[in-house]
């Protein structure tokens, strides 16, 4: 490198090689403006582009420049892509925070709240009118898909919803023997535990559980077959993915949740009634004669009625996840996640709105 009067000449080649000791002479020239001139340059890289964007970078700091001539076109391509290249420091912003932003967050929040009840209802009646199809040309319907996932989601949840239910039974008799016991009125432990199970808990727990086990089942394995562009396959062969993945899945669920929500019935009573008897005294012959003269068939109905629409709600809410699914894994534990998280929350919001329906009602 040589001064020629207010131009510096570079000469020889200007790479990785020889970047060592090149750089620090580059960032020795400060103090003025200063120009160099590229025109002898016999090599040139990307780290000597690096090295001029430094030496560039110096200058601006002290409020100096630094000026290029006699450099090819490859030389100023070569510069303007490592200077692309070279990441920038995020800058810092201060957030503010208004009754704008809170206003567009609400906004954001309500437009997609709705976009999504759009796209569950849509759901809803591809699974309506697939199922009307299939009730016209039932020589199509899957039998053998329809008894397995009601294997899946119903015999092998039998276990679970059992101990859970039983469990519940005896912390309510339990927990109603220990306040009961205060006023002398141990015998209505028994409307406690009937009316809690039979109208809420049975049919409320058991579609939880339900929940949590097949909606994400629902979405990892249409999710996966997403990912591999199954789906695309069936398509691309007219076969209609409605009609063969979700209506035997939501058939499953709304054959099956009923009878276990039946199972958490009887397992609830039985476990109630056994801590009954173990704490209060009261048989099982006793259990048996309040529970049948003071129990209304009102509750039971109640929460029969409830077991359908869950069931649909936990269907399809793991279907429509299991089509989100993007093509890559986290995008499949990202839905499957938040399918359990909304399965579970139309849930309870359904069990509110049944709630209060049925108090107006006055059943």
């Amino acid at each position: 490198m040589k001064q020629q009067g207010d131009i510096w000449l570079l000469h020889g080649e200007l790479t990785v090689r020889s970047l060592g000791a090149a750089l620090p002479r580059l960032l020795a020239l400060k103090g003025a403006d200063i120009v160099l001139d590229l025109s002898n340059m016999q090599r040139f890289d990307t780290a000597g582009a690096w090295a001029l964007l430094q030496l560039r970078g110096q200058q601006q700091n002290t409020g100096q420049t630094l000026s290029l001539q006699g450099q090819t076109g490859e030389h100023t391509a070569l510069i303007d892509r490592v200077e692309q290249a070279i990441p920038t420091a995020p800058q810092d912003q201060k957030k503010r925070f208004g009754i704008h932003d809170l206003l567009a967050g609400v906004g954001k929040v309500v437009v997609g709240v709705g976009r999504f009840l759009a796209e569950i209802l849509a759901m809803l009646g591809v699974f309506l009118a697939r199922l009307l199809y299939l009730a016209r040309h039932p020589s199509q319907f899957r039998m053998t898909a329809l008894v397995y996932h009601a294997d899946q989601v119903g015999w092998r949840a039998v276990p679970i919803v059992s101990l859970m239910a039983f469990l519940i039974g005896v912390v309510l008799a339990f927990q109603g023997a220990v306040q009961l016991r205060q006023f002398g009125a141990e015998i209505f432990v028994v409307d406690l535990i009937a009316i809690s199970i039979l109208r809420e808990l049975g049919i409320l727990l058991t579609a939880i559980i339900v929940a949590g086990r097949t909606a994400s089942s629902f979405t990892a394995a249409i999710g996966s077959m997403k990912m591999r562009e199954e789906i695309d396959a069936m398509n691309t062969l007219a076969i209609d993915p409605a009609t063969v993945l979700f209506v035997p899945r939501i058939l499953a669920l709304l054959i099956t949740l009923p009878i276990l929500g039946m199972i958490a019935n009887v397992m609830g009573l039985f476990g109630g009634a056994l801590m009954s008897w173990i704490e209060l005294g009261i048989s099982p012959a006793m259990f048996m004669t309040r529970l049948i003269e003071d129990t209304s068939m009102d509750h039971v109905i109640v929460g029969f009625v409830k077991a359908p629409v869950f069931a649909l709600i936990i269907g399809i809410v793991g279907c429509h996840a299991g089509m989100q699914v993007g093509g890559n894994a986290e995008s499949l534990g990202k839905q499957t996640s938040s399918a359990v998280v909304r399965a579970i929350f139309a849930v309870i919001v359904a069990d509110a709105l049944f709630s209060v329906f049925f108090a107006m009602m006055g059943i």
